[in-house]
């Protein structure tokens, strides 16, 4: 089977942010079941050339914290221009035609996974014609929601109220017309709308790093947290961590934070540090004593968590943070105030301090996680091969003129 695999970004050599190593894993468990897969997407500035089996649909600046004013400003009149959500009019960047001829590269092809939602609200077309599978990675519209609820001006609000909107209609269309649907939580079957729905299966994910306990001694902060803070849901969780567990942290507790942020707030105690994007997420979190899991929103599964997990380190995680998770591991405490979480980290902390190493062999859960990842991949594609040639659903929204000026002529 060759299906086409359509994501808003490529790989780029090293998956950094939790979509990328979402990706990585999803489209690795496809192989182990003996797809033919072919990648296309867009590059970021600078990364790697596009590989074998991989179609390079032109190079675009996606996360808001990369982009200037100009670009921003841009990207919202387009979208308040096209109709669509912001997030997808990034990628709107060519025509129908542009799009298929890039796309012919494949070849023939059996199916598309939709990646997210992105790409199908981008070019419509896409879930139309040949049989889907949609991966939603998130329930984007509830994530647009606690946006709204949590922005703190009068325009984000109204502006991720829209996004909201706009997005609940779109990820019901695509649902509607795919064959099958990939979620990376249980929950999230409910927040679209599909549970009992046979073709919604959700998929495990494993980073794939499992390992025995490795405890070298080296430690560069007590506290550690990994994540890309410039979207909003895991910002949310941050400026909890910051706000109100920082204050309740002994002096002495060092917290160091890597991943990209669009701006970390001001008046911090010096022992919490901002580092930015780092060169290996591995090395960050096991340099770590103790990992903060401190989810407080979003939808989808938390790739931190599994990633900490499979590495065998101990952590304090929000119930939030462990969305699609089964079996805990010992070394972990749950907390949802901001005394408790504290108090879990600091017990934590002052036991490695003292030598009493925390630390487990992550092997078993990776193990685990892969096995069920393998057997929901494997599920999707028996029912995507019963569903056969069978053409998608038509809605009258799909019935609709198209706008000439969104499908003539090519962007870029």
């Amino acid at each position: 089977m060759h299906l086409l695999f359509l994501s808003s970004l490529l790989p780029d050599g090293v998956a950094t942010t939790g979509f990328e190593i979402a990706n990585a894993a999803i489209a690795a468990a496809y192989r182990r079941q003996g797809v033919r897969l072919t990648i296309a997407g867009f590059r970021r500035e600078g990364a790697r050339p596009a590989q074998e089996g991989e179609i390079d649909l032109g190079t675009i600046v996606i996360e808001n914290a990369a982009a200037s004013a100009r670009q921003k400003a841009i990207w919202l009149m387009g979208a308040v221009m096209s109709g669509r959500p912001v997030a997808a009019e990034k990628l709107a960047r060519l025509s129908r035609r542009g799009l298929l001829e890039r796309l012919a590269e494949a070849g023939p092809v059996d199916g598309h996974v939709l990646n997210s939602v992105q790409m199908p609200i981008a070019y419509p077309f896409l879930a139309l014609g040949k049989p889907s599978i949609f991966i939603a990675h998130n329930v984007e519209h509830r994530s647009a929601e606690e946006n709204a609820r949590n922005a703190g001006g009068r325009a984000s609000r109204l502006l991720y109220a829209r996004e909201a909107r706009l997005l609940k209609r779109q990820e019901e269309l695509i649902c509607r017309r795919a064959a099958v649907i990939h979620t990376l939580s249980g929950d999230d079957r409910t927040g679209l709308g599909l549970a009992g729905d046979r073709r919604a299966i959700p998929l495990a994910l494993s980073i794939g790093r499992g390992a025995p306990a490795i405890d070298d001694g080296e430690r560069q902060q007590d506290v550690g947290l990994i994540g890309t803070w410039s979207w909003a849901p895991n910002r949310v969780g941050l400026d909890w961590f910051l706000e109100k567990v920082v204050p309740l942290l002994p002096g002495d507790v060092t917290v160091a934070i890597a991943g990209r942020i669009d701006g970390p707030p001001p008046g911090l105690p010096q022992t919490v540090r901002f580092l930015g994007r780092v060169p290996d997420a591995q090395a960050f979190v096991r340099g770590s004593r103790v990992v903060a899991l401190a989810t407080k929103g979003g939808t989808g599964v938390q790739l931190k968590t599994i990633e900490t997990f499979e590495e065998g380190l101990p952590a304090v995680a929000t119930p939030a943070a462990l969305r699609g998770i089964g079996a805990l591991p010992e070394n972990v405490g749950v907390a949802d105030d901001p005394q408790a979480f504290a108090a879990a980290l600091v017990e934590r902390v002052m036991a490695e301090r003292a030598g009493r190493s925390l630390r487990l062999d992550g092997r078993s859960f990776a193990a685990n996680q892969k096995a069920a990842l393998d057997a929901g991949i494997a599920s999707g594609l028996a029912l995507f091969e019963a569903a056969g040639r069978k053409a998608p659903v038509t809605t009258p929204a799909d019935r609709r003129p198209r706008q000439a000026t969104r499908d003539e002529p090519e962007r870029i």
